[in-house]
């Protein structure tokens, strides 16, 4: 279940910051309310799945997927192409939080 609660963590960040740049500098009302409710359901999630998770092992994938997802997300909707060298770096990011999670014994 905590793992769940992970998930929601990192929906939460993605939410809120593909709302912060939509938002223009909290300009636009309704990007800028965006940002709040994904970063608090970010939070409070996180929150959650610390209980339980290990901090840093957790803050690990949430940041690691965060950034990957983030990318995948911008590059739909705000047409942010990266490019090979940002992909390789990602390529590396997914590969240290799988393997975190398949060798890791710090992982509750």
């Amino acid at each position: 279940m905590h793992y769940f609660y992970l998930a929601i963590a990192i929906i939460g960040e993605i939410i809120g910051t593909s709302a912060l740049k939509a938002s223009i500098g909290f300009t636009k009302l309704y990007p800028s309310l965006l940002v709040i409710i994904g970063y608090s359901f970010a939070f409070y999630f996180f929150s959650l799945a610390i209980k339980v998770i290990s901090v840093g092992i957790a803050y690990a994938i949430w940041a690691g997927l965060g950034i990957v997802l983030i990318a995948i997300t911008s590059a739909i909707i705000f047409k942010q192409i990266p490019d090979l060298p940002a992909i390789f770096g990602m390529v590396l990011i997914i590969s240290g939080v799988v393997i975190i999670q398949l060798y890791s014994k710090t992982i509750s």
